[in-house]
């Protein structure tokens, strides 16, 4: 172990605390965490996982909303040189016990109201509210750090992708510091920065893009459990927020609150979007009632840690409909099926290289070489550049629905449909939507002399499925479109029907 030089997450976590020391760093509700609370309590509750028989590559789940408890396991996690593995809260029965399964975590870290759903899964589990406690505790012992390395596994974060099965991408400390880099440069982050952090901690976009590489320069975040707008455009008045990432649909239910022009946003100096489409018109909307903020345009994936590529704010006028040029530590190519460059303006597959790169997918060998093929990763995206070598999205390549910013499979909702006695054929789509971006929507063929209606569809759905990736609306036909191959035809679906 080279410790003169290595460069994990911890260590960086212990450099913010060595220069900001005292300063506020995260609030939670009541609580509010120095730079150097934080760094103790990374410390403790490392000590308290290794109490409890843990060692240093054991998988441990995170499984809760959003609060400082969950913020602060993982970086207990890290500083012990255990496997963080967010789960998102929404899962439930199979969907999250085949992630606790698969990963082989050892211990579960719940969410109060969600211990209940660990029923029947045969792990040891810890209330997340109960780690606040150890934080805190002044007498607490803290562990010793283990012989960690740079490219040592820190997280297993699972993305559905096209299957039914999700996919477990395995980040290193070493991706998770290069993409850091690459934000801090690319969206201007700053110490004097005092953030807004409303989007779950489960998901790379809030964690890694954000909450993580703005504590490393210094920055304040106020974090909250869901972007509720009420509550969201009141606290960027009180705390004077300059810095706020959503999702467009997030954005969208913002600006039709009544509170959006009766609040005063003026301290907000950059506002991201990204995680699915942004509308133009929305964006510029967006611009028109903000006119002070400086908009940045994020896009990438879960499997590069997850930013690729940036719209700056300069970049805006001339391309809003970009997402915009390749990062600091990123290089984008739009190739085609044989792997060679296509002109400008062709659309094609996009595939980057990058050290913010997964290491591949966990247990999963041929699924990573498939992600991997001729030495580039495969993002499943179609898109282009344009002349200036600016980014285009078209289209996923597989039939992943984007609902809400919130990755779907439609086979995934397709095999739970197909096991009502009555459904003859369903093919699932994302349909255009003014408040998700794409509802998952489901057309269906009933087998002769049976019935179903929506409900009773939506009732089975709900049984098996996580509450985003329901069908918003089931649609009857009498065939669904298909080929003289016999294969069906989903774009024919979304276009008749957007």
């Amino acid at each position: 172990m080279d410790l003169i030089r290595r460069n994990t997450v911890s260590d960086a976590v212990r450099r913010a605390a060595r220069l900001f020391r005292d300063r506020s760093a995260l609030v939670f509700g009541d609580r509010d965490w120095s730079f150097n609370a934080l760094n103790r309590a990374a410390d403790r509750l490392a000590r308290h996982f290794a109490d409890r028989g843990l060692r240093q590559g054991d998988r441990i789940a995170a499984y809760g909303r959003n609060s400082d408890a969950y913020f602060i396991a993982w970086l207990g996690c890290v500083r012990g040189g255990f496997v963080h593995v967010p789960v998102n809260y929404a899962l439930t029965g199979e969907e999250l016990s085949y992630i606790v399964r698969q990963s082989g975590s050892r211990l579960v870290l719940a969410g109060a109201a969600l211990e209940g759903n660990l029923a029947g899964i045969d792990v040891a589990s810890r209330r997340l509210e109960d780690l606040i406690s150890v934080a805190l505790d002044a007498d607490g012992p803290a562990g010793t750090e283990p012989d960690l390395e740079d490219d040592t596994l820190g997280q297993i974060v699972y993305t559905s992708g096209t299957t039914a099965a999700p996919k477990g991408a395995m980040m290193t400390y070493k991706a998770m510091m290069s993409q850091y880099y690459s934000v801090i440069h690319n969206m201007d982050f700053a110490a004097s920065d005092r953030a807004l952090a409303a989007l779950p901690l489960y998901h790379t976009a809030q964690t890694h893009a954000f909450t993580m590489p703005q504590l490393l320069v210094g920055a304040r975040t106020i974090l909250i459990e869901a972007p509720a707008p009420d509550l969201v455009l009141r606290l960027i008045e009180q705390e004077r927020i300059t810095s706020f990432f959503a999702p467009p649909t997030v954005w969208i239910s913002l600006l039709r609150h009544p509170d959006f022009a009766a609040r005063d946003l003026s301290s907000l100096e950059k506002v991201y979007y990204g995680a699915s489409i942004m509308p133009v018109p929305v964006l510029h909307e967006l611009r028109e009632r903000l006119p002070r903020a400086r908009p940045y345009n994020c896009y990438g994936q879960t499997e590069i840690a997850p930013l690729a590529t940036v719209l700056r704010p300069e970049e805006h006028d001339a391309r809003p409909a970009s997402c915009g040029r390749p990062c600091l530590n990123v290089e984008t190519r739009v190739v085609d099926v044989d792997m060679n460059d296509v002109p400008p303006g062709t659309h094609g597959e996009i595939v980057h290289r990058s050290p913010h790169l997964m290491t591949g997918y966990w247990e999963k060998p041929a699924e990573t070489a498939e992600a991997f093929a001729g030495g580039w990763f495969h993002s499943g995206d179609v898109g282009y550049f344009d002349e200036d070598g600016y980014l285009y999205i078209v289209d996923r390549i597989r039939d992943v629905i984007n609902t809400g910013g919130v990755l779907v499979a439609s086979r995934e909702v397709e095999e739970v449909l197909f096991t009502h006695p009555a459904v003859s054929e369903v093919a699932v789509v994302g349909l255009p939507d003014d408040k998700w971006i794409e509802a998952v929507t489901a057309f269906v063929v009933l087998r002769p002399e049976h019935e179903a209606d929506e409900a009773t569809l939506q009732g089975l759905a709900r049984e098996h499925l996580a509450p985003y990736k329901l069908p918003k609306k089931v649609v009857f036909v009498d065939h669904l479109p298909r080929n003289t191959a016999g294969k069906l035809l989903k774009r024919e679906l979304r276009k008749q029907y957007s």
